[in-house]
């Protein structure tokens, strides 16, 4: 059993701690530990989306194609190639010799024309006389009426032979003109079926001419992209190679396939523009002027297929936008929703911030 004065003692101790311990928690609330400050985690430059005015881009897909072809043909039959003077890809004139057909044929019946022509005029100048003379002494009784009539019905067909001898001249001319094949406008020969000794037939194709060497961009469009398409209007095109190429609207079909339920618009190229006919290529077409908001390129962030801005707020944090853009130009992008104006969003290094850091900001 212990005794009362060890109890004194041992009550008196741990009186003495529990009032030493709340001296201490005391001094410890008079005194609080100061709270650390967040820190930015970079410095980045900030600006407020700009508001421009910006053409309205139709965006199309379609083959190049000549603007128009020639069919360069034989225009008699039953004649030998004799030489040709032109292949595939050749530059020509107007008028300029693709190839030669055999003339001898063609020329002996010239000639024989010629003479046919030569003893029809010597008929008629036969008749002539007679029917002068006749004309002379109608009515004197030296010859009856009935001859006098026949000499100048002679007279009549005599100079109608003449005229056929002349018509069927002509003719073989024309047909001895024919054994000349000529381009009929300048432009590049795209194709050539004629061959050296072959006897064509009238009407066969011997040569396919793209005519000037202008190559048109049909584009095809839906209904209402087509109702957007104007003359003249300026048109951007991506050829397979990846090299560009500026055109114009020349002409918006006035009616819609109804197979396909879209429309050819034609936008002609320029010479030099690289472009080869049966190429497939895709580009766009401006339609008007539209404002939209637009923001550095730099801005975006690209993840996981999303595109993304940060907006940056007065307290210095960063907030991640979900954006949906539009047409780039010019180094700018146009923000079709997302985003609205008046808000400061990060001009570069997006990359490397997440929702919620806390930022520097320089303004721009």
């Amino acid at each position: 059993m212990k005794s009362p004065n060890k109890r004194i003692v041992i009550g008196g101790t741990l009186v003495l701690v529990a009032a030493l311990a709340g001296t201490g928690l005391k001094a410890t609330s008079a005194h609080p530990e100061p709270v650390k400050a967040a820190k930015s985690v970079m410095t980045v430059t900030t600006l407020v989306p700009v508001e421009k005015r910006w053409p309205v881009q139709l965006a199309a897909s379609g083959s190049i194609v000549a603007w128009q072809e020639a069919v360069i043909g034989a225009e008699t039959g039953g004649l030998r190639i004799t030489a040709l003077y032109a292949d595939v890809g050749a530059r020509v004139k107007r008028g300029q010799l693709l190839a030669k057909l055999a003339r001898d044929s063609v020329q002996a019946e010239v000639r024989r024309y010629q003479a046919a022509l030569a003893s029809a005029r010597a008929s008629l100048a036969q008749a002539k006389a007679n029917a002068d003379r006749a004309r002379q002494v109608r009515g004197s009784g030296a010859i009856s009426e009935q001859q006098v009539n026949d000499y100048l019905a002679t007279e009549l067909t005599a100079q109608a032979a003449v005229d056929l001898a002349e018509a069927q001249l002509s003719s073989q001319k024309v047909t001895l003109s024919q054994t000349r094949i000529v381009a009929v406008d300048d432009g590049i020969v795209t194709s050539r079926s004629a061959l050296l000794g072959q006897v064509v037939s009238a009407g066969s194709e011997l040569f396919r001419l793209q005519r000037q060497e202008r190559l048109e961009w049909q584009a095809e469009v839906d209904a209402q992209q087509l109702g957007l398409v104007r003359q003249g209007a300026s048109s951007q095109i991506t050829l397979p190679s990846g090299q560009q190429a500026r055109g114009t609207v020349r002409l918006a079909a006035p009616t819609i396939s109804t197979s396909t339920s879209r429309a050819n618009v034609l936008v002609t190229l320029p010479a030099g523009s690289g472009a080869k006919a049966g190429m497939f290529a895709s580009g766009q077409i401006e339609a008007g002027l539209q404002q939209v908001l637009t923001v550095p390129e730099s801005a975006l962030v690209l993840r996981d297929g999303h595109s993304y801005l940060f907006e940056a707020g007065a307290d210095g944090k960063v907030a991640r936008r979900t954006v949906t853009t539009g047409t780039h130009r010019d180094g700018l992008v146009a923000l079709v929703s997302g985003l609205g104006a008046g808000g400061r969003v990060v001009k570069s290094g997006g990359a490397f911030l997440a929702d919620g850091d806390l930022v520097t900001q320089t303004k721009e």
